[in-house]
């Protein structure tokens, strides 16, 4: 009996994440929604921003699929959208024909700086609930 109450506690736990990370993301999506951006786009954005300036603001498009929770493809798509609305430029690895740059515009970088602190406070609203 005492294991089926640790494995009841352990799905409680696992419910409570999903729950948790679900009306995470759809703050971040309503209040990002306006701006023609989604949670997904954010992340992409913000990781994007947070390189190292001497990098200027690029990064591999491999490295990025490790750090935002989408299927390769649908991270390319997602950059694919992003480049058509003007917010980042790919370019082609020079040491690695098969690796794919991806950098902020001038356009990305305003948008990602305007929305950024709507997504944070978004953040900060549901993280910092206490259940009732």
């Amino acid at each position: 009996m005492a294991a089926k109450t640790a494995e009841a506690r352990l799905e409680e736990r696992w419910r409570d994440i999903l729950s948790v990370h679900a009306r995470t993301m759809c703050e971040i999506d309503r209040v990002l929604h306006p701006h023609g951006l989604g949670a997904s786009d954010f992340e992409v954005l913000d990781l994007l921003a947070s390189q190292a300036p001497e990098r200027g603001d690029q990064c591999r498009v491999q490295n990025l699929v490790g750090r935002v929770h989408l299927s390769q493809s649908a991270l390319s798509r997602l950059i694919g959208r992003l480049e058509k609305d003007g917010l980042v430029e790919r370019s082609v690895c020079a040491e690695d024909r098969r690796g794919v740059w991806v950098a902020l515009t001038g356009k990305g970088r305003e948008l990602h700086a305007r929305v950024l602190p709507l997504q944070r406070a978004a953040l900060a609203r549901v993280l910092e609930e206490r259940p009732g």
